[in-house]
């Protein structure tokens, strides 16, 4: 499946990589599903495995397929989020903000944690994919002022997430002039960025402020972005914004459809594969 210009990708994003060519993407840029905390009704989803090393394992060799279609001077940014072990209770109540939070299963507490241990995920699967071969560069803290309240009282109210930066070499294309700060100094590795929803979308999105620097500093105009899990398309949005063509793999229709009408995607733009 040759990346000639932008397209949308309907399918699982295993099977969907292993039918791109080599070294097509100058740039991957992705947030991939939280384990355990959201259920997209969706078949062969990623984030309900029974068990955190199953969950590991699958991005581990989704990203393995990626890396072949990322060339040999490309970056690949990953954002993952967190979460606390669920206390094998199997189901949460719907949020009064977000019914759609509700779930009717979660996985069981990880052998080795404990009831309302932090879960780690971003660094087990970091040192899993620097494990795999992947150079792991920097990790930046995404900062979130507009963080969401939580009713905790023994613990400090979590505002951050990770994006990790990854190449697949030594050496690799980063152009630190495209975002030098305000007072002509590097990028630094805290980003403060607020949240924002986008209407339509049931969970949370990348916010574009989060996606801009990654695409500044790892690709030049005309160049391909890769997302394989694209979700509502912001990737897509900002790849646009700054002249630079994307391709989007999304396995939930739903996604498919709310990101082609934002960004003005006719049928030709959108290609359903099957498993």
């Amino acid at each position: 499946m040759p990346l000639r210009e932008s397209i949308i990708i309907e399918g699982d994003a295993l099977t969907v990589l292993r039918r791109l060519p080599d070294e097509a993407a100058q740039c991957i840029i992705t947030s991939p599903p939280y384990w355990g905390l959201r259920d997209y009704n969706t078949p062969d989803q990623i984030g309900l495995e029974p068990t955190l090393p199953q969950f590991i394992f699958r991005l581990v060799e989704v990203f393995r397929e990626a890396r072949r279609v990322l060339r040999d001077d490309g970056v690949f940014w990953l954002n993952v989020g967190d979460g606390y072990t669920s206390g094998n209770r199997g189901w949460r109540a719907p949020d009064k903000k977000n019914r759609a939070r509700a779930m009717t299963v979660r996985p069981d507490t990880p052998d080795g944690l404990k009831p309302k241990d932090l879960l780690g995920i971003p660094w087990r699967l970091a040192f899993a994919l620097q494990d795999d071969g992947w150079y792991l560069r920097a990790d930046v803290i995404w900062h979130k002022p507009n963080a969401m309240p939580e009713s905790v009282r023994d613990r400090p109210t979590r505002a951050h997430e990770y994006l990790f930066m990854f190449s697949k070499g030594e050496r690799y294309f980063y152009d630190r002039d495209a975002v030098r700060e305000v007072n002509n100094r590097n990028l630094r590795s805290v980003w403060n960025i607020n949240t924002l929803p986008f209407p339509g979308a049931h969970f949370a999105t990348f916010p574009p402020k989060l996606i801009e620097p990654c695409l500044r500093s790892s690709t030049r105009p005309g160049d391909f972005v890769l997302d394989p899990f694209f979700g509502s398309g912001t990737v897509g949005l900002v790849a646009e914004q700054l002249h630079r063509s994307y391709a989007g793999i999304e396995l939930h229709p739903e996604y498919v459809a709310l990101a082609a009408e934002r960004l003005n995607a006719d049928n030709r733009t959108i290609v359903r594969v099957a498993a």
